[in-house]
């Protein structure tokens, strides 16, 4: 009799902390503790896609944590970092627009920019050529507050002053951030964080 109350309670647990993850659009999570952190309000479209954000353990994806870890999982549209330390860190993020853009595999980030300035990739330009050639930092910039530049040619992580982008399929192969967010992560990764996108 006590197991079936203790699996009553363990499902309320659980039905519980699932609809806080649903209401909660960036999570930062000490997996040690287990607290969490709300970082800021919801919008309709991130908290549809939040119900797909699963916790992930860092293991069958790197084989240490050394300089930290950011896993970007483009099918739930959440990016996941982890510390030297194993704190944790989920947020949600925009995607490539389609799968011809989306690049997927393993790589790292090479270079932090603490102000980024913008220019559309060759390909983008031919795309929409009424484009501009360059945007400088501002609120005007397509990369947001900070980007932090992958191993790969034109890709970035980055921040984004459209927040409708986020949690959308919305990108031309980056992956978008709220502001507040890659200034958190910003702060915390290094050039040489380990980054896979699966």
């Amino acid at each position: 009799m006590k197991d079936e109350g203790q699996k009553a309670l363990g499902r309320r647990a659980f039905l519980a902390g699932s609809a806080a993850l649903i209401g909660a659009p960036a999570l930062a999570q000490d997996v040690n503790s287990g607290t969490t952190e709300l970082d800021r309000s919801v919008t309709d479209s991130v908290r549809h896609n939040i119900s797909s954000f699963r916790t992930l353990d860092w293991r069958p994806y790197f084989n240490n944590l050394n300089n930290g870890a950011i896993l970007v999982d483009i099918s739930s549209r959440a990016l996941h970092f982890w510390q030297e330390s194993g704190q944790y860190y989920l947020y949600p993020s925009s995607v490539p627009l389609t799968e011809d853009l989306t690049r997927r595999g393993r790589t790292s980030v090479t270079l932090k920019d603490p102000s980024p300035s913008w220019r559309p990739t060759p390909s983008m330009k031919k795309r929409n050529p009424e484009w501009p050639d360059f945007v400088g930092p501002g609120p005007d910039n397509p990369l947001g507050t900070r980007a932090l530049h992958l191993s790969w040619t034109y890709y970035r992580i980055h921040g984004t002053h459209d927040t409708r982008k986020i949690g959308r399929r919305s990108s031309n192969g980056c992956i978008g951030l709220y502001n507040e967010h890659i200034e958190q992560l910003y702060d915390m990764a290094r050039v040489g964080t380990q980054v896979l996108l699966i």
